[in-house]
């Protein structure tokens, strides 16, 4: 595989790309929004530069990953030559469905064509295609440069010559593959979203305020970052979109999304991609929150 097509510049879109490209792959990336675009090729460019500024990356490395990387706003233009596609467009199962249908019409035929999909079924994806052996679940973790886990699903039609080839491709990434199966929410997020949706009922019911929560989390269970300002980083409205596959998937009420979450969503709180959420952006970067509305 040397020629990657990665369609969505968004958060997830534009990270991945960036790791293809630092890897001396020749990437396509493809977004529908010429705005979209620009504004995720100037992303990879902030990314490298605090590479640069850690002692990461080089000046002239970033100049050759930034050649590598060519940005397409027709969808047939940048993946007639794709030896993989990684999907990364938003995480709606109709979007998807119909991406994919083109996909299988535009792309090589021997072309792999992955999905960046958090939540969403593989096999319902890769069933609308004529190549269904040759669909699989790349899950990225953000920040995509950064983070070593790739998740990759089988879905039911998967075959091992395929997975084979997206474990050996994960592990040139510099990588670390896992396979799972595929189930509503894989592992990651079958495991994450219901403590994160718990966490959000905490404060819901008036147990404990967004930092109190985060700092129990953080100080009594070592984790990095607490679930409220973990559930910003990822996107309010994805988490949300996740537990109603989860819900759905399994039949279970205890994936009922909260509904402050619900709420949140609605009003357009959508965490640190809309400025508020949990905590408040003002900065305009998920990297200096401050207390919100729900601090006591």
């Amino acid at each position: 595989m040397k020629n990657i097509s990665v369609i969505g510049s968004g958060t997830m879109g534009n990270g991945i790309a960036h790791l293809f490209a630092q890897h001396h792959f020749e990437v396509s990336l493809v977004d529908l929004s010429p705005d979209q675009l620009h504004k995720g090729m100037a992303t990879i460019g902030k990314n490298m530069d605090r590479q640069i500024a850690k002692g990461t990356l080089t000046e002239a490395d970033k100049a050759a990953s930034l050649n590598r990387i060519s940005p397409y706003t027709s969808l047939a233009d940048g993946v007639n030559k794709a030896d993989l596609v990684v999907e990364a467009a938003t995480e709606k199962i109709e979007i998807k469905l119909d991406l994919f249908r083109q996909l299988d019409l535009l792309t090589p035929a021997n072309a792999v064509l992955a999905s960046n999909t958090s939540s969403i079924s593989i096999t319902q994806i890769a069933a609308v295609t004529q190549r269904p052996s040759q669909v699989i679940g790349m899950h990225f973790m953000n920040p995509v440069p950064v983070m070593k886990l790739v998740e990759v699903i089988r879905g039911y039609a998967t075959s091992e010559e395929t997975t084979r080839q997206i474990m050996d491709l994960s592990s040139q990434l510099e990588k670390v593959p896992v396979e799972v199966q595929d189930y509503p929410g894989f592992v990651a997020n079958r495991i994450l979203m219901p403590m994160i949706n718990e966490a959000i009922y905490t404060l819901y019911e008036g147990v404990a305020g967004v930092s109190e929560i985060d700092t129990v989390m953080k100080l009594g269970m070592a984790h990095p970052m607490g679930p409220l300002q973990l559930a910003d980083f990822i996107g309010l409205d994805v988490c949300l979109s996740i537990l109603r596959v989860l819900h759905e998937g399994f039949g279970n009420p205890k994936y009922a999304p909260c509904p402050l979450l619900i709420n949140m969503v609605a009003a357009g709180f959508k965490g640190s991609k809309s400025g508020e959420g949990f905590y408040s952006y003002p900065a305009g970067t998920k990297d200096y929150p401050v207390s919100s509305r729900f601090s006591k």
